[in-house]
């Protein structure tokens, strides 16, 4: 059966629609203003691109090809955890590694990125599916040799890498309206959400929890983030996507018919819902219009 939702205040559309099939663990999924989206298949190390009504189109090999945003020139920013490192990908499809390295150190495992509006990305490396001995990133002074490394960090516009915060497992990440929040999906032991207030140079100055996500029996993790111009965080979780207000709580569960791993706000009018739910990708519209990316914002001018 398929999954039908009763959420009026959040949904235009209540029963998904499947857009492809056929893949092993779906993710990255990215909105593109000329009408398609991507998204990659992690386990097949594979990106694709989609146009809704057509079938998904095979872009490039990658190597555990996750999270993706797009920096200010547009160019496609990939997580790609299997190679260690973030990578760049240019108008004439030339792939360059953006980081892979931190104080000498190979990353984990990128895992998810987003780009603020003054062109810096932050980016998650947890250390899950990392051996000890593999674990290069060397720890602050005073923290003792089981230091893991799983940090968020922060690209600057003139390419400085940065740490921004050591968290238990960072995975999604989303900003607030005014960038001047960063979230931060944790995944595994404890499923909660930070919310990490940076100043304006996007350095953090203090830390907190915003959502508690245990909650429940079903299946589902904190995962893929984003927000809408409500500010409302909508985040992967127990059941489905998440859609919590402002102030930190549950306001509703938004179900697909298999579990949601990461999604994207997509469509012309930033409206249309896009999931990447383990073996397919699916659609679903909402009421109110996701944040925009900064890149959108300065095409559109």
């Amino acid at each position: 059966m398929p999954a039908v939702n009763d959420l009026p205040d959040i949904l235009e559309t209540r029963e998904a629609e499947r857009l492809a099939t056929g893949f092993i663990f779906t993710e990255g999924p990215l909105w593109h203003p000329d009408g398609f989206y991507y998204f990659a298949d992690i386990r097949a190390n594979k990106l694709y691109r989609i146009t809704p009504g057509k079938a998904a189109e095979f872009v490039r090999e990658t190597a555990g090809g996750n999270g993706t945003t797009f920096d200010l020139q547009g160019r496609l920013i990939q997580c790609e955890g299997n190679a260690r490192r973030v990578t760049r990908t240019g108008h004439d499809g030339k792939v360059e590694t953006l980081v892979d390295r931190f104080q000498g150190g190979r990353f984990n495992r990128p895992n998810d990125v987003v780009c603020r509006s003054d062109g810096s990305l932050y980016f998650t490396d947890p250390d899950k599916r990392v051996a000890y001995t593999e674990r290069e990133i060397p720890p602050p002074a005073g923290v003792d040799n089981l230091w893991d490394g799983a940090s968020v960090y922060r690209v600057a516009p003139d390419g400085t890498l940065s740490r921004v915060a050591h968290c238990e497992y960072p995975n999604g990440l989303a900003f607030s309206p005014d960038e001047r929040t960063l979230y931060v999906a944790n995944t595994r032991s404890s499923k909660y959400i930070h919310a990490l207030e940076l100043d304006a140079a996007g350095k953090m100055v203090r830390r907190r929890i915003f959502a508690d996500m245990n909650a429940g029996d079903e299946p589902g993790i904190p995962d893929g983030m984003k927000v809408d111009s409500l500010g409302r965080v909508f985040c992967t979780g127990p059941g489905g996507v998440w859609v919590i207000t402002p102030d930190g709580k549950h306001a509703g569960t938004i179900k697909f018919p298999e579990q949601a791993v990461n999604f994207a706000f997509g469509g012309a009018d930033l409206r249309t819902l896009f999931c990447c739910a383990y073996t397919s990708v699916y659609t679903l519209r909402v009421k109110v219009p996701g944040q925009p990316h900064p890149w959108y914002r300065l095409r559109a001018r």
